[in-house]
């Protein structure tokens, strides 16, 4: 039987491609892990690394009002809020690393939809239960 029912599909190309792409997240993520960001908020400063891990919060003797309950729960309000905008350029900062890498995209060679029952597959023929 010499006929391939996947098309032009190519496990070879395709596993050399994943080898890549993981290759590539790997460097991507390796240089996020050396980055820091900051993010501020009230006289509060919270890094990040690249890779989300908190690495410090400093906080300026302005962003405390007092040393009651409520001056207290603002200042941890302050906290709250400076790390949400250092998380959100952390994930800023990924986006841009891993782009294509994070989404896939893998090209397989081949469209396996119509050998498979997915996308692609012959619209005229009822679909067998689980796609196959």
């Amino acid at each position: 039987m010499t006929d391939n029912p996947f098309g032009s599909f190519d496990l070879n190309s395709m596993l050399e491609q994943a080898q890549q792409m993981q290759a590539q997240l790997m460097q991507a993520q390796a240089e996020l892990a050396e980055r820091t960001v900051e993010g501020s908020v009230g006289g509060v400063v919270v890094t990040l690394s690249g890779t989300g891990d908190l690495t410090g919060v400093t906080v300026s003797p302005e962003a405390v009002a007092g040393t009651d309950a409520e001056s207290l729960t603002d200042l941890g309000d302050l906290v709250v809020a400076a790390y949400r905008d250092a998380k959100s350029r952390v994930d800023e900062l990924a986006a841009d690393a891993l782009g294509p890498l994070a989404g896939g995209g893998l090209d397989l060679g081949g469209d396996l939809g119509g050998a498979l029952g997915g996308p692609g597959a012959d619209p005229q023929e009822p679909r067998r239960p689980g796609g196959f």
